[in-house]
């Protein structure tokens, strides 16, 4: 049961559950398809959550009432077949010395050796549930717990872009370069986040990743910057 919540004069929000599982946000996701293919007048954004689906709207162009009627009949198509797996997007990931400062931590946290928790990030297709934090900072689930690490007590004043940690049970892709406490383990050398680009944005909600160890000479090969935390 869908339920929709205004924010402000201007958009709404479209509760589909509580709490984070893969079976919610599919139907986020579906609903994002579904809003997108049928060109509802008046709508200029819609904003992906783990759970939920904010529709930004012109108000001269549509009213509340008018959208939530729509989305509401739209809602009822997402009660059919589970819509298929995302797309999969591979990220070559060089792990450890200049790129990851603090894979040696994760592992003697875990009990195991700096390999293994290679092994085991890189082994998961990750879920993408949203964007966030910082322009296409993508939100994964599925971590093994057995790699789950603190947060820094202390955060960087800079993490470079394309940097890849573990924060608790998470882990990210920081797609420009910011502060942040995560534990980084690896950097990709692919561009989350270009302006310049046709589409600004590498992911997307739905999809997901999967993260390719490379060697350092594959890293430079693909443009892999030679900045340090």
């Amino acid at each position: 049961m869908a339920r929709f919540l205004a924010c402000g004069d201007s958009a709404l929000t479209v509760e589909l559950g509580q709490g984070i599982s893969p079976e919610i946000n599919a139907r986020v996701t579906a609903l994002t398809a579904l809003i997108t293919e049928a060109r509802l007048p008046g709508v200029r954004e819609l904003v992906p959550a783990y759970c939920s689906l904010t529709v930004q709207y012109d108000s001269s162009l549509t009213s509340h009432t008018q959208l939530t009627a729509a989305l509401t009949e739209l809602c009822r198509h997402l009660d059919g077949p589970a819509a298929a797996a995302g797309t999969l997007v591979e990220l070559p990931v060089l792990y450890g010395g200049f790129c990851g400062q603090d894979l040696d931590f994760v592992a003697q946290n875990a009990g195991l050796s700096p390999e293994q928790v290679i092994q085991i990030h890189s082994q998961t297709d990750y879920l993408i549930y949203m964007l966030g934090f910082t322009p296409g900072f993508p939100y994964l689930g599925g971590m093994d717990g057995r790699i789950a690490a603190p947060r820094l007590q202390t955060p960087r004043v800079r993490i470079p872009a394309g940097s890849v940690g573990i924060a608790g049970e998470q882990t990210g892709v920081y797609p420009i370069a910011s502060p942040g406490g995560w534990q980084i383990i690896g950097r990709t050398p692919l561009r989350l986040f270009d302006p310049q680009r046709e589409q600004p944005f590498l992911l997307s909600a739905g999809q997901r990743v999967r993260f390719v160890p490379i060697d350092e000479a594959e890293y430079r090969r693909l443009g892999g910057s030679d900045e340090a935390c």
